[in-house]
């Protein structure tokens, strides 16, 4: 069964978009997949292709599992509760686990994987196996097993996001789930998205390499494991949940809040600049530079979500086959062709109301050393264009001038004024900018060139 899709894209947009997915879902030997875009917070187009084995159903309506994209709802939780002053990224899980295995390691480091902790923990693979409880999952994981020393290289760790599920619960006074539900589901309207399949859902299947015959895979309640791969959900509500990454919501995480979490904090060498990891949320190159979001899989299922901020588009994918074509190749496949199709429009200029009292005077050609940046109001902000591309952004928080991106980003712009008000020059830690190459009556760090 191949419904037609749903779109707010052209009828060719979305005939594309849908031979990329039936590519997917034949290449790929997927017994079902589903995808969809949203564009600028809204759905742009769905599509599916295969039967999703729930006959008479809508396709968008029906749940697979997730997997690791549970992640980033458990990450969600740890940054709120980080926001809200409850704990600090740098303290240990110790502060509020006790001693436990493990629970030595920063809460950044359990989120960016770089803790140094076992991939998986001790016993059978948990992923197939019906849940235990914390208190039985700490106790066969003593903290003896670890792959490396803390901070030292980046290794994905399931057992880390079992410590933060359950650090986030003790917190917050209920459990992981029940806080997921309220903190997260309920704001964003994901309704049908569940700790266990309800209502219509697919059978997670094996497909035979060779005979090309299927098997049902296991559905099991991952008990304290849930954290890192229990949930269930449709592709609509996934879209949902791809909308609120790409520009937040006031009751979950802002839209500054979720870019700190998509800041890179760990690496593997040998991914090159392949993959990075930020707070709870895979990165990976594309788009206007980088996608950012999760992968997943659980036995007899495949996801991905995944945003490109800049270009306010987001991807999500659901197949329910253990192994197949990459989700996150779909999705990124899926952003290439919309982009191709349908590029982003720019958020339209707007003349700027009033330069701040804290720039008076400064927008202008200013020079470092003999090198000339144009600086120009941009709304509230200024921004520094060098060759007409830009090079650093600043805006006025509290009083201050602070960088917002490129180099100078965090650090503090001084306006130095002469006692008539006119400015002499401009001082960012010690970057000297001058009206006039090397201006002689300028404080020139190391002096002027020729003297």
């Amino acid at each position: 069964m191949t419904p037609t899709p749903r779109a707010s894209v052209s009828d060719h947009t979305s005939r594309r978009l849908l031979a990329r997915l039936a590519h997917a879902q034949s290449s790929g030997r997927l017994p079902s997949v589903v995808a969809g875009l949203v564009r600028d917070g809204e759905p742009a187009w769905f599509g599916s292709y295969g039967s999703t084995g729930v006959p008479a159903h809508d396709p968008l309506d029906v749940q697979y599992r997730i997997g690791s994209i549970t992640k980033t709802m458990t990450a969600v939780l740890v940054l709120q509760l980080v926001r809200d002053g409850r704990i600090g990224l740098d303290d240990p899980a110790s502060t509020v686990l006790g001693d436990v295995g493990y629970a030595d390691r920063t809460l950044r480091g359990l989120l960016a994987h770089d803790a140094g902790l076992q991939s998986e923990p001790a016993g059978s693979w948990w992923e197939r196996s019906v849940g235990v409880s914390f208190e039985e999952l700490v106790a066969a994981n003593d903290g003896s097993a670890a792959a490396f020393p803390a901070h030292q290289e980046f290794h994905y760790s399931n057992l880390g996001y079992a410590l933060l599920g359950e650090l986030a619960a003790r917190l917050l006074g209920t459990t992981w789930w029940e806080a997921v539900r309220t903190r997260i589901l309920d704001p964003l309207g994901m309704d049908r998205t569940s700790y266990l399949p309800e209502g219509a859902a697919a059978q997670g299947q094996s497909v035979h390499p060779y005979d090309g015959t299927l098997l049902d895979e296991p559905s099991t309640d991952n008990g304290a494991m849930a954290p890192a791969g229990q949930v269930w959900a449709t592709i609509a509500d996934l879209a949902t949940y791809a909308a609120f990454l790409g520009q937040g919501h006031p009751d979950v995480l802002s839209a500054g809040e979720l870019a700190q979490a998509f800041g890179p904090q760990s690496g593997n060498p040998h991914d090159g600049v392949t993959y990075a990891h930020g707070l709870g949320f895979q990165l990976f190159p594309g788009g206007s530079g980088t996608l950012a979001g999760h992968s997943g899989s659980m036995p007899g299922f495949l996801a991905a979500c995944l945003v490109d901020r800049k270009r306010r588009v987001g991807g999500v994918v659901l197949a329910n086959a253990t192994t197949g074509y990459s989700p996150v190749q779909l999705a990124t496949e899926l952003l290439d062709e919309l982009h191709r199709c349908e590029p982003t429009i720019d958020r339209p200029w707007v003349p700027t109301a009033h330069v701040p009292a804290e720039l008076a005077g400064v927008p202008g050609v200013w020079h470092w050393g003999n090198t000339p940046f144009v600086f120009a109001m941009d709304g509230s902000e200024l921004v520094a264009r060098r060759n007409g591309a830009e090079a650093y952004r600043f805006a006025v928080v509290d009083g201050r001038v602070v960088g917002r991106s490129g180099y100078h980003a965090g650090e503090e712009l001084r306006v130095v004024r002469r006692d008539d008000g006119s400015i002499s020059h401009l001082d960012i830690a010690t970057f000297v900018y001058t009206r006039t190459p090397y201006d002689p009556d300028a404080p020139i760090p190391g002096g002027h060139p020729g003297r």
